[in-house]
């Protein structure tokens, strides 16, 4: 492994980490997450609780920067440790131990975990520290699930599952898997900032009329020419950010899933690449994966508790059977209902966040989606990659226009109350970019 500083010399060291730890930290756990295919809403609250778990501890050894307890709903300040420990390991095995706690395939996690805990012996830590070090962070972990334990993600397993009525206008399971409703509940979860899932509400999706002159067919035969006419570029936008995790392949009778990344690991990567272009250090690295977290948690909570209320039809459905039996979207269609985009929504609220960190002019080469076969995008800024995220689902042919524009306005309205609502530094930034910040 890499990532490792010895601080003075001799036997025993104290080890300074580098932010590559924690980027290995977070991969590691996007490989997992997409190996076990979780749905984009809960993996968006994988990454936000073992953000926090690392920023919270990092944040008592950097005065400069301040912890979320009291800023986020219902968070507690963690516990001092009471014995000597090293913060940096601390953070980092407590971003792992959080993981473990949150995925299916621990042991992925768990032998990584091993492997790191070995290569910090071979360095020279002091194992004493590192025995404290360890323990420290399972207490913290233990303080922060004794949080998550009460944000009603439990309680939501055992709620009745999406009823299909078959009522004209109203989503129903599309093809090829006929999958049923993800996360019909997720509404109901506990926002980390915002009041509540439904505190910045979509303005809602046109009624349901197919009559030729409404404006909700037009949004249909939009949709359906829009990808008729795809020219490469539009195709390979599409493509690009599909970030759809449930993807199912059929071959005769057989039907086998393509595991890919989803649209809030997607936005992590991107937090990543701008750590490093940024040579952030560990606990600014924390801090930009922790507030691009939270931003897309809250993003899908709100997102969410609106596609439920509407429970609009995706084009796909309407396509098939009112103008064209045959017709296929590039993309396949995700198991929700359509309305508001979560892709819109959670791209915006992320591409806020980030701009509040690194500056509005932050240009980038996005390579996330390199390991699932598509070439590297470049971008002039977050906002910009935001936008062409958003209209990726009207190429990709799963939404309408409305679900596009509305979603990214949501989300906006998210990310500007997330940024505004927690303060995270205690001194300003160097850059003052952009007129938003957070705690700037």
């Amino acid at each position: 492994m890499i990532g490792l500083i010895g601080a003075c010399q001799g036997p025993k060291k104290e080890i300074v980490l580098e932010s590559d730890m924690l980027h290995h930290a977070v991969q590691n756990l996007t490989d997992v997450i997409v190996h076990d295919i979780f749905s984009p809403p809960v993996a968006s609250r994988i990454y936000a609780y073992t953000s926090i778990t690392a920023y919270e501890i990092l944040a008592l050894k950097d005065s400069s920067y301040k912890s979320l307890a009291g800023q986020l709903n219902g968070l507690d300040p963690i516990p001092a440790p009471t014995q000597k420990i090293n913060y940096d390991v601390a953070a980092v095995d407590a971003y792992l131990l959080a993981s473990i706690k949150l995925i299916f395939s621990e042991d992925k996690i768990i032998q990584y975990r091993e492997e790191w805990h070995r290569d910090l012996k071979k360095q020279g830590i002091d194992e004493e520290i590192l025995d404290n070090s360890i323990a420290y962070a399972q207490g913290v972990v233990n303080h922060i699930f004794d949080w998550a334990d009460k944000d009603n993600y439990k309680q939501t397993r055992t709620f009745q599952k999406y009823t299909i009525t078959g009522e004209e206008g109203i989503w129903q399971p599309t093809p090829p898997a006929y999958i049923e409703a993800i996360e019909p509940h997720w509404g109901k979860i506990r926002p980390f900032v915002i009041d509540s899932s439904a505190q910045f509400k979509a303005k809602g999706p046109n009624k349901f009329n197919l009559e030729k002159e409404n404006i909700f067919y037009k949004q249909v035969v939009e949709v359906y020419e829009t990808v008729n006419n795809l020219s490469t570029e539009q195709k390979e936008i599409a493509a690009f950010w599909d970030c759809n995790p449930y993807v199912m392949n059929v071959h005769g009778h057989v039907m086998f899933a393509t595991k890919k990344i989803t649209p809030g690991g997607h936005w992590m990567g991107i937090a990543k690449i701008a750590c490093e272009k940024d040579k952030a250090d560990l606990v600014k690295s924390a801090y930009a994966y922790t507030l691009t977290s939270i931003a897309i948690a809250d993003g899908f909570i709100s997102c969410w508790d609106e596609k439920y209320r509407s429970n609009l039809i995706r084009p796909e459905t309407v396509i098939n059977k009112h103008i064209d039996q045959d017709w296929l979207p590039l993309l396949q269609t995700p198991p929700f209902p359509e309305y508001p985009s979560g892709h819109s929504v959670i791209s915006s609220a992320a591409g806020i966040a980030l701009t509040s960190i690194f500056g509005a002019s932050f240009g980038f080469m996005d390579d996330t989606e390199e390991k699932y076969g598509l070439p590297t995008r470049t971008f002039s800024s977050f906002v910009a990659a935001s936008e062409e995220a958003a209209i990726s689902r009207l190429y990709g042919g799963i939404h309408f226009m409305p679900a596009i524009t509305d979603g990214f306005e949501q989300g906006k309205q998210v990310g500007k109350f997330i940024i505004e609502n927690i303060e995270f530094k205690e001194q300003p930034a160097n850059d003052g970019a952009v007129a938003f910040s957070s705690g700037h």
